[in-house]
């Protein structure tokens, strides 16, 4: 029988909770989107860095079983999805839902693994996801203990999915070793390549701009546009773009993609990176986004993309961000971040080694 989420569970936002109430160990944990990150909290939230008062008011309380997950901002995108281990409260952005005694928490959890947070947020200038976009939601809603069977099942795959995780990070790790083992450190530069501001090794047509800034309503037919929900930890799909008008994409010819671009987010989720192909040629970007085009006798655009995922120059990239409610990053500031370039040879053989060390993560081990 399908419900909706809404006629069997009760959802609610959280709360700002000031300074002088909170610590850093003892009372009800406070989760903040970024809690959702920490070590152990990958699917149950155990721990956070800020603790309440335990006399805050129950109604501020999620109780254990509580779906948690981002509803503000470019974490919309990153389809975080966690279930509260006891009764915790949150913040601002992020929204629980409670599940009532005909759904088991881990079944409601599954469900929402399948659902798409990037591609439900409303059009304001602030991605956010609101009661009335998961309140409607279908779910099959039947006898508790098929649900217990079905969640057992999932359980199961859910650990043989962690364990390949593992190995592929143990890959990624590979990568990222092999880099610092060649270059060094990209921002203390120990080893003296020489350096290049980004606006100095880009292609004579890359700006180095911001995207559109309204994009509109969703079209039918029209010019599909990139935003960060559509490229922060996941592949880009033609398919899922949101489309524009042709007449907004015109004015915004500067960042019309030609396809073989790497895309940074500069809003929201800052530097996140993503190599897009020719398939995209055509497509635009929306103002958090930026595509860059390398002139790649210095520097070629996979190269780019690892040192710009390199941790150092990532943290300080994002460093460099500002803002209260959303956090931007300048274009003055993106254009003069400042880049080794080693020799084109050697970063040709590291890119070769980095893919065939990728290919490894889609052989079969059967």
């Amino acid at each position: 029988m399908k419900v909706k989420i809404g006629d069997i569970c009760t959802l609610k936002s959280g709360t700002s909770l000031k300074e002088d109430i909170l610590n850093e160990s003892n009372g009800v944990p406070y989760i903040k989107v970024s809690d959702m990150n920490l070590v152990g909290n990958e699917k149950y939230i155990v721990r956070a860095n800020s603790y309440a008062d335990e006399s805050i008011s129950e109604k501020m309380l999620f109780p254990e079983g509580t779906v948690l997950f981002p509803k503000r901002g470019g974490a919309i995108g990153t389809n975080k999805k966690r279930i509260a281990s006891k009764a915790v409260c949150a913040d601002l952005n992020t929204m629980g839902v409670i599940p009532s005694d005909k759904i088991r928490p881990l079944y409601l959890y599954y469900y929402f693994q399948n659902i798409d947070f990037g591609t439900l947020y409303n059009g304001s200038s602030v991605p956010q996801i609101n009661n009335t976009d998961i309140a409607p939601m279908e779910i099959n809603l039947i006898p508790l203990e098929e649900q217990d069977d079905i969640v057992a099942l999932l359980e199961k795959t859910d650990d043989i999915v962690r364990k390949r995780k593992e190995e592929l990070s143990a890959i990624d790790d590979l990568i990222k070793a092999r880099f610092v083992e060649l270059f060094g450190d990209a921002v203390d530069n120990p080893m003296g390549w020489e350096k290049k501001q980004l606006q100095e090794i880009v292609t004579d047509d890359c700006t180095i701009s911001y995207g559109i800034v309204q994009t509109g309503d969703e079209q039918e037919e029209g010019v599909p546009v990139f935003r960060p929900v559509d490229i922060v930890n996941r592949v880009p799909k033609l398919e899922e773009l949101k489309k524009t008008t042709k007449e907004i994409s015109n004015k915004y010819k500067r960042t019309i993609l030609k396809g073989r671009e790497m895309l940074i987010t500069v809003r929201a989720n800052i530097a996140d990176t993503c190599i897009i192909g020719e398939e995209f040629k055509g497509c635009n970007v929306g103002r958090g986004i930026v595509p860059i085009r390398t002139q790649e006798d210095i520097i070629l655009l996979e190269f780019l993309k690892y040192l710009m995922d390199s941790k150092h120059l990532n943290d300080d990239i994002k460093g460099k961000a500002k803002g209260i409610t959303l956090m931007q990053l300048n274009m003055e500031d993106l254009r003069e971040v400042e880049l080794i370039i080693p020799p084109i040879e050697q970063q040709r053989a590291f890119v070769e080694f980095a893919k065939q060390v990728d290919k490894s993560k889609v052989v079969d081990k059967n």
